[in-house]
């Protein structure tokens, strides 16, 4: 593959950059060619914009520092990376444009910016394009960040193409129960309408819950060879349908729950885990981590050594059931 060169990372569209670190602009402050951000670099928390990207020049300026300059330049300073780290980066980034950036396709004085009326609703318009296997390299290559076997992404996620801000990107796809569904690729977070939780039903006394699809293929990996009685799963997708889901829950006789080990989450955890109380908080299994998936990567080696020594005691203990078959059917004849 080619490698960006910083005359081309100059052209890509920072506003889109922006957005796909989560950072968009003020709907009131900003108009066709003058976009208005809080602050996103490091150490600065504020509640007015004093962030500004020129859609014309493609150019910033953060004026509560007194620094601005090139997308280069914010990539240095947000990320506290060199200039090929960077680029290295932003290659990537790229790779999860199904289209070319509209800084690319034509010169920057030409891009058509979102007028003011626009900005606001534009920012919310998340469509799903299709949806299919997961084949695309750069998406298998982010399971394996993750520690998720492919195949076991596969039975349960989708590639999904969505657009964004008029571009199109593409992502892991967890469907939920409404039809709606959650998009995660390195560069971002999110979820297409209508949102919802997703229950896999196995008609079960008992449920395990967690808080994103990474965390519920995370534990589908530790459990992938070893041989339990079925289990319900629920994924809430997002911690605000925690209290909406306790209805779900509390039919089941027993209630594990694997949030996240934030605030939020513990807090959770906290206040529903008591004495003769059917939940129980299995976070302790990943206490010095944020969440199962984090544990999964910082432990993989050990969790891979365990699922190679349990599949050879399967081999082994087929292996005699194999040989007392032979031997019966000898003795018979």
């Amino acid at each position: 593959m080619k490698k960006l060169t910083i005359t081309e990372a100059k052209q890509i569209d920072l506003t889109g950059y922006l957005a796909s670190e989560g950072h968009y602009p003020d709907p009131k402050m900003s108009n066709s060619q003058d976009y208005w951000y809080l602050s996103p670099l490091p150490g600065r928390n504020e509640e007015r914009p004093s962030f500004k990207v020129d859609r014309k020049l493609n150019l910033w300026i953060d004026f509560g520092i007194g620094k601005g300059g090139s997308i280069i330049d914010f990539g240095i300073l947000y990320h506290g990376c060199t200039i090929p780290e960077f680029l290295e980066r932003l290659q990537t980034f790229l790779s999860f444009h199904r289209t070319p950036s509209p800084a690319l396709q034509q010169p920057m004085g030409k891009v058509q910016a979102l007028g003011q009326s626009a900005l606001s609703s534009e920012r919310k318009k998340l469509q799903v394009v299709s949806a299919g296997p997961i084949i695309s390299p750069a998406l298998i290559h982010y399971l394996g960040q993750r520690k998720i076997p492919v195949e076991l992404a596969q039975a349960y996620c989708k590639e999904v193409k969505y657009e964004l801000h008029g571009k199109q990107y593409y992502a892991i796809g967890f469907p939920n129960d409404d039809g709606g569904y959650e998009l995660r690729n390195p560069y971002f977070k999110g979820s297409s309408s209508p949102k919802g939780i997703t229950f896999l039903d196995k008609g079960a006394q008992e449920v395990s819950v967690f808080e994103g699809f990474f965390n519920f293929l995370s534990f589908l990996t530790l459990h992938q060879d070893r041989q339990q009685p079925p289990i319900n799963l629920l994924v809430l997708n997002s911690l605000s349908y925690f209290e909406k889901s306790r209805p779900l829950m509390e039919k089941h006789g027993t209630i594990y729950l694997y949030l996240d080990r934030d605030t939020a989450g513990m807090k959770h955890s906290s206040q529903v885990v008591k004495e003769n109380s059917p939940y129980k908080d299995c976070s302790n299994l990943y206490q010095d981590c944020k969440d199962l998936n984090q544990w999964l990567i910082q432990n993989f080696l050990q969790v891979q050594c365990e699922m190679q020594s349990l599949n050879k005691a399967k081999e082994l203990a087929q292996g005699m059931q194999n040989e007392q078959v032979t031997r019966g059917k000898g003795r018979r004849i």
